[in-house]
């Protein structure tokens, strides 16, 4: 294909071969039984001691025969209110026993047969009883078991608001028939050969009207960062296929050790599907400024009703392509997951973890959308979108994805089709990659 040559001498980078490795290791999981405890009863005596001389006692107990039918009242009064509350007293405690013996039952007899639930990592062995695997699986606190009660999810104004735009052939009569790709590499100086007239959008998303409207993720990445996420990384052994026949595994982080038990140790999934501990993933968090930015209806599945939620075919034919790469961006950050909860972060729903070492180098370049459907002979044709990607692999607890995934699921468009790794696009080759690229220290 015809192309410039690059500015600056990029750094070695291929893509991993079509069904290079994939998920396949299950175990299985039961839950904890509930504990009960027998309420308590205390009672509290109190008296009283009043003293006083004789001529008074004398007076008090002996009233004149006035005042007889009022003491002869008062007094029978009192014993029948106290007759009436020994009564009510007596139903109580017997009320009281009956909701006790209803409230206490052995454990176990009444222990429920635990569900199954399908886990992937490393380690322990599947056992179909429902009983924790080896080694043992503490319970996570920090995530919720089961949604809350919802009474009304409301309307979606965003559902079916996708704009379909086929793929395309990337190269025909030996020219790029399409607009700039993603993933891409994104070390420090690279510049793709393809000369672009437009910009990334550089300031952050959130200061320019766009919101988040979809959160997934790929397994591996499907960025390339010398060092940092390329084909050099490692990750733990997997088996040959999915039940889907097979997605395609992007690069790898270098943190995965073997030998370190929160690399290995498997995690209780509550809410996420085919994940795996020591496993490499790369987020996205897709961005528009048509989305139902602050309403209920943000965050979509597919993310193509988010994006186009405000926007229909005919309006967006007449945006240029810098107006595209201006109101639609994806940030990007990739994690290798681990069984240890001083990596946990409580928000994974909206968008790029900025802290810290996490987001402080940032590429940005205008792309496309990405996946396994898409190569480096069939392009997407959503293009050009603004990236901005952290160029840095982080570790983050398998428990915030499981919580991102319980977010998700609390969400008022079924985001169900996002909550397991999606497949990864092959790196995009220098004459698909712009010559765009901006890196941003935060300092």
């Amino acid at each position: 294909p015809k192309s410039n040559p690059a500015t600056l001498e990029k750094p070695l980078r291929t893509s991993r071969p079509h069904n290079s490795r994939r998920h396949l290791k299950a175990t299985i999981t039961g839950q904890e039984e509930r504990k009960m405890s027998e309420p308590r009863v205390e009672k509290e005596e109190r008296s009283v001691t009043t003293n006083v001389t004789q001529d008074e006692h004398e007076r008090l107990v002996q009233p004149s025969k006035s005042q007889n039918h009022v003491a002869n009242f008062a007094t029978g009064f009192s014993f029948a209110a106290q007759a009436i509350i020994a009564v009510c007293a007596i139903i109580m405690v017997g009320e009281l026993a009956t909701l006790v013996s209803f409230a206490y039952t052995d454990p176990e007899q009444a222990a429920p047969s635990a569900p199954t639930q399908i886990i992937i990592g490393g380690g322990g062995t599947p056992n179909v009883g429902g009983q924790p695997t080896s080694p043992t699986e503490p319970v996570d606190p920090n995530v919720p078991d089961s949604l809350p009660p919802l009474i009304n999810r409301g309307t979606n104004v965003c559902a079916g608001k996708r704009i379909d735009i086929p793929n395309a052939q990337c190269i025909v009569a030996e020219i790029e028939a399409v607009g700039p790709q993603a993933g891409a590499n994104v070390t420090a100086g690279y510049q793709g050969d393809m000369e672009v007239p437009y910009q990334p959008l550089t300031d952050p998303y959130y200061t320019k009207g766009l919101c988040p409207v979809n959160v997934h993720w790929h397994l591996g990445a499907e960025h390339l960062s010398v060092g940092e996420f390329d084909l050099n990384g490692t990750g733990p052994t997997v088996g040959a296929d999915t039940l889907d026949g097979g997605i395609r595994q992007g690069n790898l982080c270098h943190h995965y050790n073997e030998t370190d038990v929160k690399f290995t140790k498997p995690y209780d999934w509550k809410h996420c599907v085919l994940m795996e501990v020591g496993q490499t993933y790369e987020v996205h968090w897709p961005h528009s400024s048509a989305g139902a930015c602050g309403t209920p209806n943000q965050f979509q599945t597919p993310f193509y009703d988010g994006v186009f939620c405000n926007l229909d075919a005919e309006t967006l034919g007449t945006l240029s392509p810098q107006d595209i790469a201006n109101n639609v961006g994806v940030q990007a950050q990739v994690f290798t997951v681990v069984n240890d909860e001083t990596y946990y972060w409580p928000d994974l729903l909206r968008g790029m973890i900025v802290d810290g070492e996490m987001g402080m180098d940032v590429a940005k370049y205008t792309g496309s959308t990405t996946g396994d459907s898409r190569s480096n002979e069939i392009c997407s044709s959503y293009t050009p979108i603004t990236w901005q990607v952290d160029r840095k692999c982080h570790l983050i607890s398998a428990s915030t994805f499981d919580q991102l995934c319980y977010d998700m699921k609390k969400q008022r468009d079924d985001m169900s089709g996002d909550l397991f790794p999606h497949g990864s696009r092959e790196t995009v080759s220098d004459n698909l990659a712009p010559n765009n690229f901006n890196r941003f220290l935060r300092g």
